[in-house]
């Protein structure tokens, strides 16, 4: 039996305003919370993505071992060519490095320099 249930997802980063505006343009929902240093993203699922300020968030340097990932967010999308426009028109970068290029996933970073992929 379950101790208990993930209730969100939480990432540090420079601007959590910014950070959680830009995965709201992705995956849709709404900000319930906003402070300062933590904003929340509810959307249609029972998990929450929120947003911690870090004032010294070092981006991750991937696939760089030095410096890992640590996590990253798959998010599907219908249609990865116009997905990749939008997101890019949103503020991600496209990873230069791709593993698997062509096998149903793009890489990109988003505005605080963590890695997320679209999926199809």
């Amino acid at each position: 039996m379950a101790i208990g249930s993930l209730s969100e997802i939480v990432i540090d980063c420079p601007d959590p305003m910014a950070l959680a505006q830009f995965y709201a343009a992705i995956i849709g929902g709404e900000i319930t919370r906003a402070d300062v240093d933590w904003v929340t993203l509810t959307g249609e699922t029972p998990i929450k993505l929120a947003f911690q300020l870090a004032p010294d968030h070092v981006p991750p340097i991937w696939p760089d071992p030095a410096n890992p990932q640590q996590f990253h967010l798959d998010i599907r999308v219908p249609d990865l060519t116009k997905g990749e426009s939008q997101v890019l028109a949103l503020g991600a970068t496209k990873h230069p490095h791709q593993p698997g290029d062509g096998d149903g996933f793009i890489v990109f970073l988003d505005p605080a320099g963590h890695p997320f992929c679209l999926v199809d």
